[in-house]
């Protein structure tokens, strides 16, 4: 294979041809792309060919479940990485439209050790990518894409003869089969189910009426537009929407999922809007008596409850704070042993006996409905005021270019581990596994870290004491972000 062309432009006859892919789209746990501006149909094939010879490579069997989201484009896209899979060798197993965790499901279901599932998650329309994995339920982490990225930029892709092709029925129909299990609600349930017209508008609203859910539609037609807003249940656009759905139908709940039905957001009964890390800590509240002594991963943008919540540490539930990113966050939950991982974005990765360790926005909405059945005097707003009270920012990302953003990172790490103090607090620990969470005395915390899969940085703050604080704990941390000249606005603020 040759090396992808670095002067190949759209509206070329080379365009048609030749590959082009940017190297900024191999990213710390999934490749993504603006299409056809950064990566064209021949650059997609190519990175088909490179994952085949990296299996090869690393004596993994030459078979490979692949899927796709909804979008106008994702089938050629998905056709163009096949073509190169098959090129270099490997037994395609395509299983059609899916959601991402329908695909990690393949690789049980269809016995294959390898995926690759052709999806931009929530990133808006224009984008395209590729999430892939090896060792189930594990996704390719930062060494796994740096090598993939070696292979496909230096042309060391290798064809080989024995390729092949079969689409596979009846995979999506063996998903909910086992996402159901033999469930079915004792108690009545009636939820907001908000999809964005996105693809897991061919999933949940069946699956909750399979569980005995009375199902509230919500942006539940197919429509690759997006005509209402891009499918993000961390985005205050969905949440709000959902939270007005909840109060105009009377709805126990609101379950909202992301453009491959991998993350799911959540809205009570009172329309509020529950950051899907306290969704978490509701969720352990409920494993811990069901599992004690539990482990638990939580992501460095998430609360800090996870550790000091009474009700946890009662049940002797141990706290592993670890790397934001789907990715790393599966690595750590299988390296540990934990039941469960969470993290704010609303990834949550459930582990055996509740699930099989990878992110899957559908079982998380099944295991809230099993939640609120084994609660049947209790509102999903009961169990949030059940919490300790905090004050949390939404997930707010400055612009920062995807060439720049890591070296701005650690220069502002470098500035934010020398403060003595942070809203006139004593800084009592800097947690860098991540970008730079820094831990105040009274356990309120602010977070920035790089986007993996995006030109931005990301910022997090809590606080235990007050709203005020909180925005103190923001003003000052974002003073130190916005001594970079090269970090923009902001995409959203609270």
């Amino acid at each position: 294979m040759t090396k992808p062309a670095p002067t190949v432009t759209q509206n070329t006859w080379e365009f048609l041809r030749d590959a082009m892919i940017t190297p900024t789209g191999f990213r710390e746990y999934d490749a993504r792309w603006k299409y056809p501006d950064d990566i064209n149909l021949p650059g997609i094939t190519a990175l088909g060919l490179g994952l085949g010879t990296q299996m090869y490579r690393r004596g993994i069997e030459p078979v490979i479940a692949v899927g796709n989201d909804y979008r106008d484009y994702s089938l050629s896209i998905k056709n163009a990485l096949m073509l190169g899979l098959m090129q270099a060798g490997i037994q395609v197993r395509d299983i059609g439209p899916a959601l991402s965790p329908m695909a990690y499901f393949a690789q049980f279901h269809l016995n294959a050790p390898a995926v690759a599932m052709v999806t931009a998650s929530h990133n808006p329309n224009g984008w395209t990518g590729v999430k892939m994995g090896f060792e189930r339920p594990l996704t390719h982490g930062p060494d796994e894409m740096s090598e993939l990225r070696e292979i496909v930029l230096n042309g060391e892709g290798q064809p080989r003869p024995g390729g092949g092709y079969e689409f596979v029925h009846g995979v999506r129909e063996a998903y909910l089969d086992d996402l159901v299990g033999d469930f079915k609600m004792t108690r009545p349930l009636k939820v907001v189910c908000a999809t964005g017209n996105g693809t897991a508008s061919a999933f949940a609203p069946e699956l909750f009426r399979r569980i005995g859910v009375e199902v509230v539609e919500s942006h539940n037609r197919l429509d690759h537009t997006f005509p209402h807003y891009n499918p993000n249940p961390e985005a205050m656009e969905m949440l709000h929407d959902m939270a007005a759905s909840v109060k105009a139908s009377g709805a126990d709940l609101a379950l909202g999922f992301d453009g491959d039905g991998d993350r799911c957001g959540v809205v009570d009964d009172e329309g509020e809007e529950i950051f899907a890390d306290k969704v978490g800590v509701i969720m352990a509240r409920d494993l811990a008596r069901l599992y004690p002594g539990s482990t638990f991963v939580a992501d460095v943008k998430s609360t800090g409850l996870f550790a000091s919540d009474p009700e946890l540490i009662k049940h002797g539930i141990k706290a592993d704070y670890w790397k934001t990113g789907h990715s790393h966050m599966k690595r750590r939950v299988k390296e540990l042993g934990a039941l469960a991982g969470f993290e704010k974005s609303g990834h949550y990765f459930l582990a055996e006996p509740i699930g099989r360790g990878y992110d899957c926005g559908m079982r998380v909405a099944v295991e809230i409905c099993k939640l609120m059945d084994r609660n049947p005097d209790k509102s999903m707003s009961d169990l949030r005021r059940a919490l300790p009270q905090t004050w949390a920012t939404p997930t707010m990302s400055p612009y920062a270019a995807d060439t720049e953003k890591y070296a701005i990172l650690d220069r502002i790490v470098g500035k934010l581990t020398a403060l003595p103090e942070l809203a006139g607090r004593k800084v009592v620990q800097v947690v860098t596994v991540n970008g730079a969470r820094v831990i105040l005395d009274n356990g309120a915390w602010g977070l920035v870290r790089a986007s993996s899969n995006t030109p931005n940085l990301v910022v997090v703050c809590e606080s235990p004491e007050s709203e005020a604080e909180l925005r103190q704990i923001f003003a000052e941390l974002d003073a130190v972000i916005r001594s970079e000249p090269g970090v923009g606005d902001y995409d959203q603020t609270f």
